[in-house]
């Protein structure tokens, strides 16, 4: 098991919900933030399907300033979200499209995003939007490059990344995240209305906590006590 590489300067994590990246995913950008990384969020939904009674027009807003919170817990400042249906993610050429077009504003040097096969494990279905989410945006790297595919973006300048990177249940490179467990419990735990809905009999925190435990086990072949895994795609040497 190999370390992530590190001469990257700027990031771009794509994710389809918010809470998402949470799950694991932002232990490493705590890291990578206390390096001066440059990291930024871009959220294909906000997430408005994601609590059971509170209707979308409420729970979109509240999703995305949770998400807010949540991001600057570990250093990330500017999120964005692309308002397309949460529960409904169409892995087609508006998306791919509209991700592309998200790479070619931020510029970054490593995109990054979430487990996108059709299962977590057996007989865990893994969610219609994340495995639309994913392929789409290791599509949309490549074609943030290319200057024909979406003429429509002309007015923005063609930009390939140099890596992509999935957090994945098989990874081929980590990062040691262990100095950022109690700020990725944190970040995960200020989604709390989404959490306090999803499990009422367990304390926020304590949900989280264990998410995190989870997320952040030491992996195979990786010294380090605890760890994020991703499986890493070069687009550019």
């Amino acid at each position: 098991m190999e370390h992530l590489p590190r001469e990257f300067e700027r990031v771009l994590v794509v994710a389809a919900h918010p809470d998402d990246i949470e799950y694991g995913i932002a232990a490493a950008v705590a890291i990578w933030t206390d390096e001066g990384k440059d990291v930024r969020y871009v959220l294909a939904t906000s997430g408005e399907a994601g609590i059971a009674g509170l209707p979308p027009a409420e729970s979109g807003p509240l999703r995305e300033d949770e998400e807010r919170a949540s991001a600057a817990i570990v250093g990330v400042r500017e999120v964005e979200f692309l308002g397309h249906p949460d529960g409904r993610l169409d892995e087609g050429l508006g998306l791919r499209r509209d991700i592309a077009a998200a790479i070619r504003r931020h510029r970054p040097d490593l995109v990054v995003t979430g487990h996108f096969g059709e299962t977590w494990a057996t007989g865990y279905l893994n969610s219609a939007d994340h495995r639309a989410l994913g392929r789409a945006t290791l599509d949309a790297v490549a074609d943030a490059g290319n200057e024909w595919i979406f003429p429509e973006l002309a007015d923005l300048d063609p930009w390939t990344a140099r890596w992509a990177a999935v957090a994945t249940p098989t990874p081929t490179h980590a990062v040691d995240v262990t100095a950022a467990v109690d700020r990725a419990v944190a970040s995960l735990a200020a989604h709390r209305r989404y959490l306090e809905v999803l499990d009422p009999s367990t304390p926020v925190h304590e949900q989280a906590a264990r998410q995190i435990g989870w997320a952040t086990a030491p992996l195979e072949g990786f010294d380090a006590e605890r760890a994020v895994g991703f499986e890493l795609f070069v687009f550019r040497g």
